[in-house]
């Protein structure tokens, strides 16, 4: 499904790095995009969204998933 949304959909270079740098990024590169941080272990809306990308992240608040659109 992220085919059909518009602009850059995937993010694999950002695991490892801080969330916040992480959602700057994201928004930066896509602005038709919102990056939202999420702690592992949270519950999120399963519905897709071409103006969403959920940024995982661990206790530290490191990016602990590849950022997608959805």
């Amino acid at each position: 499904m992220a085919s059909e949304c518009e602009g850059k959909n995937s993010w694999p270079e950002l695991v490892g790095v801080q969330g916040t740098v992480a959602e700057a990024t994201i928004e930066r590169e896509n602005p038709s995009v919102d990056a939202i941080i999420v702690e592992e272990g949270s519950v999120v809306p399963l519905d897709f969204r071409c103006d969403r990308v959920w940024v995982w992240v661990d206790k530290n608040g490191i990016v602990t998933r590849v950022p997608v659109i959805g």
